[in-house]
């Protein structure tokens, strides 16, 4: 599965999918045709067994700056159809909705601007690496506009309600090593290499039991809105359903006669 489109090239590796966003002339933002692309590549890799993770990757320059504002071009007339194609059948509005509820772990290697919509992506995903020269920001208010990818709401739950404001409200740009101290990064690697620590993420990942990662994932991002109570009864539901996975036997089996395990995501 290596192919390579009008905005992105996808890359199948061992047991993951890399999908690389490439429009450098844009600095990677996004237009419709970027997120269909992506979506496209989500999908094929949401049916493939084999698949264990994905990464999404920029360039050296750019991860990604956001939506490209060449697309949002509205005639007198055409308003509240605009805001119809938004709701029902444009694509890059419904991008990152997409994430929580895919099953297999997204990780996101950023090199350079993660800004707008870019920081929004990372945002949304499941792991971020970022290189040391990376920066994040929301600048829509410099623009007369404000972050529509959920940035007013992922952001908030990391990093809380305060500096949320403060970082929108300013547009103030946060680099690596700050990102890293509040927690919106998993890692900070030298310039460059952020590609190679999202890749032995993805290995980690891919050694261990597909069934286990995915209800894990749906208990955390579901859980985070729920109360205490009802995310632990959550969470006992779907350990409990795993029993019943033969994963399961070839963990433990595999765990007794010292060897790793071959899992089959059934």
């Amino acid at each position: 599965m290596n192919t390579t489109s009008r905005d992105t090239r996808v890359e199948r590796r061992e047991s993951w999918l890399e999908i690389a966003i490439d429009r450098p002339e844009k600095l990677n933002a996004l237009r419709e045709q970027t997120a269909e692309e992506i979506l496209a590549a989500l999908a094929d890799a949401e049916a493939d067994r084999a698949i264990r993770a994905v990464i999404v990757s920029g360039g050296a320059k750019a991860f990604c700056t956001g939506i490209d504002t060449s697309e949002f071009v509205v005639g007198p007339d055409e308003k509240f159809d605009f805001y119809r194609a938004r709701k029902r059948w444009r694509k890059a509005p419904t991008l990152f909705k997409t994430f929580a509820e895919f099953t297999k772990p997204i990780v996101c290697a950023v090199e350079g601007y993660a800004l707008g919509g870019g920081f929004e992506f990372a945002l949304a995903a499941d792991l971020v690496v970022a290189g040391a020269d990376a920066q994040f920001g929301l600048p829509e208010a410099k623009l007369g506009m404000m972050p529509g990818g959920g940035g007013t709401q992922t952001l908030t739950r990391l990093v809380g309600k305060p500096l949320t404001k403060e970082l929108i409200w300013t547009g103030r740009r946060l680099r690596a090593d700050e990102a890293l101290a509040l927690r919106i990064v998993n890692h900070v690697v030298p310039a460059g290499t952020a590609l190679d620590k999202a890749r032995e993420l993805a290995a980690a990942i891919a050694q261990n039991a597909p069934l286990a990662v995915m209800m894990s994932k749906a208990a955390i991002e579901r859980g985070a809105d729920m109360s205490l109570a009802n995310g632990w009864a959550y969470e006992g539901d779907a350990s409990f359903l795993l029993y019943f996975s033969e994963d399961r036997g070839e963990g433990l089996a595999a765990f007794r006669e010292k060897r790793a395990p071959a899992f089959e995501g059934r």
